[in-house]
């Protein structure tokens, strides 16, 4: 498990070291107050990308800026990436409240929205390539954003995550090291009511459904692999794919450790499970960029 110094002095080294990531203090509605980072390569893309990244419990911003290559990639590629930032729940991300897992309702999820509406707006991004990724608890919120937020997001990818709504109504802290060790030591449930909790979560909603990546570690005992296994029965019936292939070895694309889980024929859900691989399971940018769709 990644331990993180203060949020302050993170952002500092980063800015020193990295010298692109940047707070934005007025970007629309944020009931809970999450904090806003954003970094812009020199060279944008005509109707840029968005990359939504999350960070896990007890980190920052710009740790998580540092901590992913995705960066370097940003000149090349010209997409833009957005670090929102909690400092709540011990920098933990809200997943189990009410407000994140509905649509349109309050919580560090509608903050999250007003972040991607607010650099779609200011350089003329792309709405049909805005994308999510996080590990840890940011993998769990990034569950939460597709789930509640289908309508904005073509896909998503969680390194060491928990299925939508799998935190819900929990009273202690949303996180592997809370009271409520329930959801992160794998619960279960069928993939038909997995799937209900993400149509609750919006009502109606009838258009498409973002495409998903699952990674996980074999050897994770702070979030057990279970809960990867349940996120992919949840995105397996909200999306209508069934496993089709698995694939082991160096065939591989996260590394020979892994095994690969194939739903469906067109790119839709695919899971990522690595042998003697612990927490937070490693983001391979190339996989993630090329599901997304940007590589």
């Amino acid at each position: 498990m990644k331990v993180f110094t203060t949020a302050t002095a993170l952002l500092a080294s980063a800015n020193s070291a990295l010298g692109a990531l940047t707070q934005v203090t007025s970007f629309g509605t944020n009931p809970s107050g999450v904090q806003m980072f954003i970094s812009v390569p020199s060279k944008l893309a005509a109707s840029p990308a968005i990359i939504v990244a999350l960070h896990p419990c007890g980190g920052a911003a710009s740790s998580w800026y540092s901590g992913t290559k995705l960066p370097s990639y940003q000149e090349s590629l010209g997409f833009i990436l957005i670090y929102p930032q909690t400092t709540k729940y011990s920098n933990c991300w809200d997943v189990n409240n009410a407000g994140s897992l509905t649509h349109g309702g309050n919580g560090d999820a509608l903050g999250i929205i007003s972040m991607v509406n607010y650099t779609l707006d200011k350089y003329k991004g792309d709405k049909s390539k805005v994308f999510v990724m996080g590990g840890s608890s940011g993998a769990m919120m990034t569950n939460v954003m597709v789930g509640s937020y289908p309508d904005v997001f073509e896909a998503g990818a969680a390194y060491s995550g928990t299925a939508f709504a799998c935190f819900a109504g929990s009273k202690s802290d949303p996180t592997p090291f809370g009271a409520n060790q329930t959801c992160a030591q794998g619960l279960t449930h069928t993939p038909e009511d997995w799937a209900k909790y993400v149509y609750n979560a919006y009502p109606g909603y009838t258009g498409k459904r973002p495409r998903f990546l699952v990674a996980h570690g074999l050897a994770d005992t702070l979030v057990r692999p279970q809960c990867a296994y349940e996120q992919l029965k949840q995105w397996s019936a909200v999306l209508g794919v069934k496993n089709t292939a698995n694939q082991t070895g160096a065939s591989v694309d996260e590394g020979s450790q892994y095994t690969k889980m194939v739903y469906g024929t067109d790119n839709k859900l695919v899971g990522y499970f690595g042998q003697g691989v612990g927490h937070i399971a490693p983001p391979v940018e190339p996989v993630m960029l090329k599901f997304f769709g940007l590589q």
